[in-house]
Formats: C-alpha cells, structure tokens, sequence
C-alpha cells in the first residue's frame, strides 16, 4: 500500500530548509513505524505539489534518504521504505508510573529553591526584551562561525572532533586563550594553569565545591550574582552577604571568611567597576585574612567606555584569585564554554573534579572556538558589539533621562545594562507582570539580594533589543512606573 501525500505536512516555523524538513518527516515516520518497510512513498511530482514545494526539492531529500538507506530507488516504480531501513525497538506498554517518592521532600528542594531570574522562553518575540545576557542575530557573525565549525569537522581535525580527551582539553583552544584572552587582561599564565568549561556557571560550581565545605563562610557581593548564594549552600557552607558600593566590593567586613567571590571589572547587577586602589586593597585583606578570591570576569571585553582595568588576578603575587571566564557573553550563551585559571594545585584538583562530572566540554566546540579566536574572527565580534552597545547605552541614557527614569547604579566602563531603582513603595515583580502584557519584558532585582531584598529595583539591558525600539520601551516602563504597581 502507498503512502498517502496526506500523511506529509510542513510545520509553520519548523527550522531548517524545505528539504531537511522532508527528511524529517520520512525519517521519523518510519522510526515510528507509521511508514513500514516495502511502503511505497508518495511520487515526488505529487508531493511536491502537495505540500507546495518545487519537485527537485523533494527529489533530492528522497535521494539524500536513498544514501542513508531509509528509502530504496526502483526505477520508474518510484520509491519504497527500505526493507534496511533503521526501526525503533518495540517494547511491550508498562504498568502507569506512581509517584511514590516525594522528591521535593526528600532532596529539600536546596537547588529548585534557590533564588533566580525568571525570564520567558519565548523572550525574542517580545518587542521590547530588556533582558540580559541573550545574542543579538544582527551583530553575530554567523558566516565566519559556520566556516571555523565546517573547518572542525573536517579531516583534518577528526580526532579533536571525535577523540575521548579523558580530562585534557583542547591544546588549541588552550594555546589560544594563553596567547590571545588572558594577555589582555593582564595574565600570564601556563597551561598546567588553565582548565575548560561549560561556562563560567560550572567553572564558579566547581571552584566553590573544591573551596567550600560544611562548617566553611564564603563572602557574596549583596547585591550580587544570585546563583552565588545557591551554589555555596549547595556546598553546606555558609553565605555571608558583602555590602557593595559604587566601587564595587566594600572591604569593610572581610574577617572570618574562607573565599570570596567578586565581579570587579562590571559588578553584578550595579555595574561598578573596582578600581586598582580597591583592588589592591581587597588581595591585602585576603592576604591577611587567609582567604581566596574567585573573581568572576564576566563582560570584560565591553569596557568601551574607559580603558579597561587590569584583572584582579594579574595583580596577584600570592596565588589567592581564582580566575573564572566564559564567552558566553562575547560570542553567545548557548555555547556555555568558559575556563578557570589558577595555581596548579588548584588546576589539578578542578580538572579530577571536572572528571568525575564530564571528563571535557565537547571536542567540536573547543576546536571551533580555537578557529575563531585564531584567525581574527573573536576579535572583528567584539569591535563590533562594543560600537553597537555604545551606541545602544547612548540612546538608552537619553530615553532614561527623558522619562525621569532613576539609574542607581554605576556602569562607568561599558556593560550592556542598568541597575535601576523605582521609587520606593513599588512592587518592580508586579511591575514586570504588568510590563509583560505590554510586550515589555524587564528584570525585577529581588534575587540578587540576599533574604528578602529590595522590592523597587530592576535591571534594563540593551543586549538584545532593536534600537529603534529602545525610546518606546523606555517610555512604556515610565508610565508603568508612574502607574506604579505597588507592595502588598
């Protein structure tokens, strides 16, 4: 029996070409086993014009499935479902599953519970996404990227791209960070120094997992990253908050702490950027004190409005910064790979650490990544992003000042947001819900404080959004201000 044309469909805002997408459909019709072996398919003259599709689309996903061996060619007879052809394994249904374990009890909830930044998965069909952290598709250089990924995955570098590195990394990409990253931050650093990751997220768990333990105090910036707070409970440590001023950590109070946790180049979320003097200062209290450092280095390469601070880690004589990277934020945040660079001892225990959870970030993405950065392409990206963000804070700061909107933070160097406060008394998590029916997306500043926190703070990030789109979007959060949502 032939397969009828109606069994076949294309999916409005399916990704990928016409073919791929004909591909799909076959492929999974058959791993279904709706499509059965020696089926006839429907003719790619009948197809075509079913699914509204030029005939020699059809014909050459049908000849790309006959070299995968899910369809077999018989001449004028037309096409069949190969008798070869991979099939899904059958398995008898099993009894209905009973939730007889109540997980949320059993785990304490230690990890669901912790305090995040709740965004819409949805967030780019919004027409006003202040939000942090996303890709902009104008800016990114998508041809140079897929030329560095084709270039991986060619003959070449097919042990990079297929070999169990076991817990060594990519030498290419470590030689490139060693010559290129770290330079410009001041570090000089060798390879038993360097270790891989998948982002700076991971690289941040494991350094508090090898520092932090029961009965141990790590210090973390209030307001700060609100996954800091997670990931040293995690560890049965103890979280103590560190007041943060407009320079950054304060380094009043550092007493009785094992490590300490910083963002000195942009702090999160206000923006400050630490001066040397302070920097200084804080390696001497750690020298003093006996803690270590783990200075997180996020959006150092959007310094554009200053010249760039030296990292604190370049600064350090006594081996107690515990350095944390990612180009998450300078290429995109899907590619989650980050590094961590430290003394080798340290290196060492986090590579055997890294073992145990993933023994090495996929070999393709290094080896890409090693591409990009070598033959120019990271650097041409950067250029690019800092013009377009400077241009963006430029029209966001005169939105801002026109709508008497206040900036509470400080963003001297660059970024790509603002820390903001509303007046006081407003509700900014109801103000984000009342924003989100507006198209209007912001983020409410409550998790980045430790215990309750400030209710009337917020973040507007420029990252994303279209600059055309900036004055208006800004315009519609004054009025929600003015309107003002407020605390319960």
């Amino acid at each position: 029996m032939a397969i009828p044309v109606e069994a076949f469909y294309l999916t409005p805002g399916a990704t990928g070409s016409l073919q791929q997408q004909i591909r799909a459909m076959v492929t999974q019709g058959i791993l279904a086993g709706r499509f059965r072996p020696g089926q006839r398919m429907p003719s790619s003259r009948g197809l075509a014009e079913h699914l509204g599709v030029s005939r020699i689309t059809v014909t050459l996903a049908y000849a790309d499935l006959v070299s995968s061996d899910y369809l077999t060619s018989e001449g004028r007879s037309g096409y069949f479902v190969s008798e070869n052809a991979p099939r899904a394994p059958k398995f008898p249904a099993g009894p209905p599953r009973a939730e007889a374990v109540d997980f949320k009890l059993l785990t304490g909830g230690r990890f669901s519970n912790a305090a995040r930044v709740a965004r819409p998965e949805d967030w780019d069909s919004y027409p006003y996404p202040f939000i942090y952290g996303q890709a902009d598709p104008t800016l990114f250089d998508h041809q140079n990227w897929r030329q560095c990924a084709l270039r991986a995955l060619g003959k070449r570098d097919f042990a990079a791209l297929t070999s169990d590195y076991y817990d060594r990394d990519d030498p290419l990409l470590v030689e490139q960070l060693l010559r290129t990253i770290l330079p410009r931050r001041g570090i000089a650093a060798r390879e038993e120094e360097v270790l891989l990751t998948l982002g700076a997220q991971n690289a941040l768990w494991i350094a508090a997992t090898l520092l932090l333990g029961p009965g141990r105090k790590a210090g973390v910036e209030n307001p700060g990253y609100p996954a800091w707070r997670g990931v040293v409970a995690a560890t049965g440590a103890e979280a103590v908050p560190l007041d943060v001023d407009a320079q950054g950590l304060s380094i009043a109070g550092l007493t009785g702490l094992d490590v300490v946790f910083v963002t000195p180049s942009h702090q999160c979320p206000t923006n400050a950027t630490m001066p040397v003097e302070r920097r200084v200062a804080l390696l001497d209290a750690a020298a003093r004190g006996g803690f270590v450092i783990v200075e997180d280095d996020y959006e150092f390469e959007m310094s554009f409005l200053k010249p760039v601070a030296p990292a604190l880690k370049s600064l350090d004589q006594g081996g107690r910064v515990i350095y944390a990277g990612s180009f998450s934020k300078s290429v995109f945040p899907g590619l989650r790979l980050g590094y961590l660079v430290g003394p080798p001892g340290f290196i060492a225990e986090a590579r055997a650490l890294r073992g145990l959870m993933l023994k090495h970030p996929p070999g393709h993405i290094q080896r890409t990544v090693a591409y990009f950065l070598g033959l120019g392409h990271y650097d041409t990206l950067i250029n690019r992003m800092k013009g377009a963000f400077r241009r963006r804070r430029q029209m966001m700061a005169e939105a801002i000042a026109a709508e008497g909107l206040e900036v509470a933070g400080q963003g001297g160097f660059g970024g790509s947001s603002f820390w903001m406060r509303a007046p006081v008394g407003v509700d900014t998590e109801a103000l984000a819900l009342d924003l989100r029916a507006e198209g209007v997306l912001i983020e409410p500043g409550r998790a980045f404080f430790a215990g309750e926190g400030a209710q009337n703070y917020y973040r507007l990030a420029y990252s994303s959004i279209a600059p055309h789109r900036i004055g208006e979007g800004v315009a519609r959060i004054a009025q929600a201000v003015r309107r003002g949502p407020k605390v319960s």
